[in-house]
């Protein structure tokens, strides 16, 4: 069964949707080293969307707040560019907002619509994007009232009135590529789009190949191994001092293994 299969028809619609606000050749990288079955497509200029399988965060008891929070925040760890994921349950929906070392952020709605959180999540939505401070302001002002559903917004129309905000940073995602829907829609839709690509890690492919992992020559191992080991750095620079067991091992995993990947083609050339 492919890892982007459609989600059983009894399933709650749930899933999680990553926007970049880079180009997908400066986001394919960062998203490669996340080591999860994903979909990237263009969302606009200077814009890209990733898509998880399901099968990425499924879990019982799994936190969808929190797993978009992690890969967020290690989406932008190596690159300049903020990152906005979206999620989406049976429960409720939200947002969170991350940009390299600064704090991540997000927001929750409960089902009905019903605001959890205030402010400061909006404040730095706008700011690390850039936002036009009155008007986009005022747009996400309306956004955290608390009228919880009597208006008829509920957390997807929430999530969706957020889509249309970042639409005037030049956000556009394509047809069927709709926050809310199953995991297994939302793939679909993605892989369907102009330009769309599976992102994997590298390293599978050429391990499932008899090969020497990731360690060939050339410039694209030269950008992969500065990649691994920058995002390596930095994932052990962030973990430093938490609980975050899982994330330091994979810190020392990526930078072990760039380093690797430098110091194999630095021998090959110098053997040419």
């Amino acid at each position: 069964m492919s890892a982007f299969d459609h989600t059983p028809a009894h399933t709650p619609a749930a899933g999680i949707l990553l926007l970049c606000r880079a180009a997908p050749d400066r986001v394919r990288p960062s998203a490669q080293l996340l080591r999860r079955p994903l979909l990237m497509a263009p969302a606009g200029e200077e814009w890209s969307a990733l898509v998880p399988a399901e099968e990425s965060w499924r879990d019982n008891g799994t936190n969808l707040a929190a797993v978009t929070a992690d890969w967020a925040h290690a989406l932008t760890v190596d690159g300049n560019w903020p990152v906005v994921g979206l999620w989406w349950d049976a429960d409720g929906a939200g947002f969170v907002v991350a940009a390299g070392f600064r704090r991540t952020v997000g927001h929750t709605w409960l089902a009905d619509g019903t605001p959890l959180g205030g402010q400061e999540a909006m404040t730095a939505l706008r700011a690390r994007l850039g936002l036009d401070p009155v008007l986009d302001a005022a747009a996400f002002d309306r956004l955290i009232q608390q009228d919880g559903g009597a208006d008829g917004a509920d957390a997807s129309a929430r999530v969706l009135g957020l889509v249309a905000v970042l639409a005037r940073a030049g956000l556009h995602l394509g047809p069927g590529l709709v926050p809310g829907l199953s995991a297994g829609r939302l793939c679909e839709a993605a892989g369907a789009l102009p330009g769309a690509e599976p992102v994997d890690w590298p390293g599978w492919r050429a391990a499932e190949r008899g090969a020497l992992g990731v360690w060939t020559r050339g410039p694209r191992a030269r950008a992969l191994g500065t990649a691994e080991v920058a995002l390596g750095a930095a994932l052990l620079v962030w973990s430093r001092g938490s609980e975050r067991r899982g994330w330091r091992a994979a810190g020392v995993a990526l930078v072990a293994d760039g380093a690797l990947t430098l110091l194999y083609d630095r021998w090959r050339a110098g053997r040419a």
